[in-house]
């Protein structure tokens, strides 16, 4: 059984902000998304824990300068998506 990403309105309005932007990584923005569902632990996401302000949230990699903040609760096999973009931005 794969995992269920969750996506609440407020990453839904930051992801849409992003990607009107960055039309250019819709593509790989979409195959980072799938590979989550299946296997969030793939070594191409770069799954990370973050401390600070993030502790408790995590990050995947959707390439080399942009990322995916994420809640990954483990018990219910649920991916919340929570924040979209650059290092900088996200962090």
């Amino acid at each position: 059984m794969g995992y269920k990403l969750i996506y609440p309105d407020s990453y839904l309005k930051r992801a849409k902000k992003f990607l009107r932007k960055h039309p250019e990584i819709h593509n790989q923005y979409q195959k980072t998304l799938q590979l989550l569902e299946i296997n969030p632990y793939h070594p191409s996401l770069r799954l990370h824990g973050l401390q600070g302000r993030l502790a408790g949230l995590s990050s995947v990699s959707i390439n080399i300068s942009y990322r995916i903040v994420l809640e990954l609760v483990i018990q219910d096999k649920d991916i919340i998506l929570v924040d979209i973009g650059d290092h900088d931005q996200v962090y």
